[in-house]
């Protein structure tokens, strides 16, 4: 028979997503809610939404990714909130610009309360099944393959493949083909793609062990509680409602290091059995004792995976070593004399393709309708996979319209601009992690303000509730009201309980600017509680913040200016970068290679030099004047 006739029924779906991890949740559900006809396909329909590696969202950069997804409509915040054991702000010590939520979630409630959206999601079909080849018609997608030679139609094709493209798992010099422990990989699409002249690269990440909590001696160890009053992702709605758990710490010593040490040679990272590169910021516990081999000790962080699980999650201490010596450094370790593991740590091996071949639609460079998401663009991270999954299928659906710009927030936008700017602007040596340091812009980009930042775009879309979007704009005004009430109202600061000599009146704005001022506590003294009420705590801290740190900011706005001036300035399309001869020729390899769109987007790229971009300047400045001539 000829498979080639073995149809789904109906006509073509507008939107195809493959792999049902953070990024194709989101991709499929916002591909749906956008109106377009969605199929999400996924090697286990029991396996949606799973927490691989650490079982919590959020953290430092990462938080800003999750609160800028729920500003569009995403699904992440909602889910967490609803699932979530732990909650905590990071960076409360620092700067309101780099306060960073997070939360420990429940990973077994949270990939059932993931199942349940997409199931009860209108417009979206749940398929299983193995995606091993595409089909190409005119330099397009057509359909895709299943294992069984089942053909499903496709206007539009979004991969969000995970770490399952040809995965390999090591534990020691022990190798097994998984994609997940447990799980087996995808294997075809890779060469698929490589076929059509995609180009595919390996890389690597890890997972520590999972051990019984009734193995670990507590009182030897530090107990980390989450924030008194957590504060929920979801902008507008509360949905943390489950009993919240401690987070434990506990520290290596040179014990443990040396028995690390010892037997670096069963490590496969110092063997040669893993050659590929690995995130450099959450090392292996083995890499971190011989790197750091001045430090005489490693704060381990140990974390609930469940409220109904008694495995716990060895945060830091990721490792690839032999289960025998995981098990008994992990034996070194105060606290851990008689641990048992419930699952070995491993290492894992994946394709990627780099992400010079999207562009910043997370559009493929080889074939106009396939966008990429998550860590098969070179990314690591739950919070990162699910930001590309939602703007893939917003793409997707701009390209179905015909939008030639798609859907786009730049890096002055958002952490999800900054996040895909860098993707293709740079070259990904190691998997991609957000970090607030990545964003020139981050005080102006702050977690508490994405709804005011980007809400507008995503009632746009048609992904954000219509009730958010006019409980924005209502906070909106009563932010801008009472802004202007604290600058145009003055008082003695003793009228408002501050110690002071002065009895001229000042701007209340003025006075909200000393160190020791709050500004619940001053519209307490001066109008009562009553009226503090009437605002939201997180209305009264953005304008709080945003007086504070006024001349911060003003400074930061104006570079924002200058910066767009130069972000904005174009490129020709069909510039021959490679014939540019000022150019050095790293630069034109680079410029061709990327194709910036812009002098914003060239002046990032690796390996383009200052001098560079004044040559090519130069070059557009010419050309432009020779066609206004001709």
């Amino acid at each position: 028979m000829d498979r080639s006739t073995w149809n789904i029924p109906g006509p073509a779906y507008d939107l195809a997503v493959v792999g049902a991890g953070h990024a194709g949740i989101e991709a499929a559900l916002a591909g749906a809610r956008m109106g377009m006809r969605t199929v999400l396909l996924t090697m286990s329909l029991q396996t949606i939404g799973q927490m691989s590696c650490n079982p919590a969202i959020g953290g430092l950069g990462k938080g800003h990714l999750v609160r800028e997804l729920d500003a569009l409509g995403g699904e992440m915040a909602r889910c967490i909130d609803r699932t979530g054991i732990q909650f905590r702000l990071l960076n409360r010590s620092k700067g309101a610009a780099v306060w960073s939520p997070r939360a420990q979630a429940d990973k077994q409630l949270y990939a059932q309360e993931m199942t349940i959206r997409l199931m009860d999601q209108e417009g979206l079909d749940l398929r299983q099944g193995m995606v091993v080849d595409i089909e190409v018609r005119g330099g397009q997608i057509a359909a895709v393959v299943l294992g069984n030679g089942t053909r499903i139609p496709c206007r539009t094709l979004v991969l969000c493949n995970g770490t399952f493209l040809n995965g390999m798992i090591h534990v020691g010099r022990q190798q097994e083909q998984s994609g997940r422990a447990g799980e087996p990989p995808a294997v075809g699409l890779s060469q698929a793609l490589a076929r059509e002249g995609v180009e595919v690269r390996r890389f690597k990440t890890g997972t520590p062990p999972r051990v019984d909590r009734a193995s670990i001696d507590f009182s030897a160890l530090e107990e980390q509680p989450g924030d008194e009053v957590p504060q929920p992702f979801r902008y507008y709605e509360n949905l943390v409602s489950l009993p919240q758990q401690s987070c434990w710490l506990a520290w290596t010593d040179e014990s443990c290091h040396d028995l690390l040490r010892g037997s670096l040679d069963l490590s496969p990272m110092y063997s040669g059995q893993i050659e590929s590169e690995g995130p450099r910021y959450c090392p292996s516990i083995e890499d971190k004792v011989v790197r750091f081999a001045d430090k005489g000790k490693h704060q381990i962080f140990l974390e609930p995976e469940s409220l109904t699980s008694r495995e716990m999650y060895v945060n830091g201490f990721s490792t690839s070593m032999p289960e025998e010596v995981q098990w008994a450094a992990l034996r070194t370790v105060p606290g851990f004399e008689e641990v048992r593991l419930t699952r070995p740590g491993y290492a894992i091996e994946y394709d990627y393709f780099p992400s010079w071949q999207i562009n910043h639609r997370l559009q493929s460079t080889r074939f106009p309708n396939l966008f990429l998401a998550g860590q098969i663009n070179g990314t690591s991270g739950y919070e990162e996979a699910a930001s590309q999954g939602f703007l893939a299928a917003a793409n997707a659906r701009a390209y179905l319209n015909r939008e030639p710009e798609g859907f786009q927030i730049r890096r002055d936008q958002g952490y999800l601009g900054v996040m895909i700017d860098d993707l293709v602007s740079k070259d990904c040596l190691e998997p991609y992690r957000m970090f607030t340091s990545r964003a020139e812009f981050r005080l102006l980009l702050r977690q508490d303000n994405a709804d005011e930042r980007l809400m507008t775009l995503g009632k746009g879309l048609g992904t954000l509730e219509q009730w958010r979007y006019e409980e924005m704009l209502k906070r909106k005004k009563q932010k801008e009201e009472l802004r202007s009430l604290l600058l145009s109202t003055r008082c003695r600061p003793a009228e408002l309980g501050f110690a002071s000599k002065s009895t001229e009146k000042q701007e209340l704005a003025k006075l909200l600017k000393r160190p020791e001022a709050t500004l619940r506590e001053m519209l307490c003294s001066w109008k009562g509680s009553d009226f503090v009420d009437s605002y939201s705590p997180e209305t009264l801290l953005q304008i709080e913040f945003d007086l504070k740190y006024e001349g911060y900011v003003q400074r930061q706005e104006e570079a924002l200016r200058q910066f767009a001036r130069n972000e904005d300035s174009p490129i020709p399309e069909g510039i021959d970068f490679l014939g540019i001869e000022t150019l050095s020729t790293e630069s034109r390899q680079r410029l061709d290679q990327i194709r910036p769109a812009n002098f914003g987007q060239a002046s990032r790229i690796s390996g383009v030099r200052p001098a560079d971009l004044t040559a090519l300047w130069i070059h557009v400045q010419k050309a432009n004047r020779s066609n206004d001539t001709a």
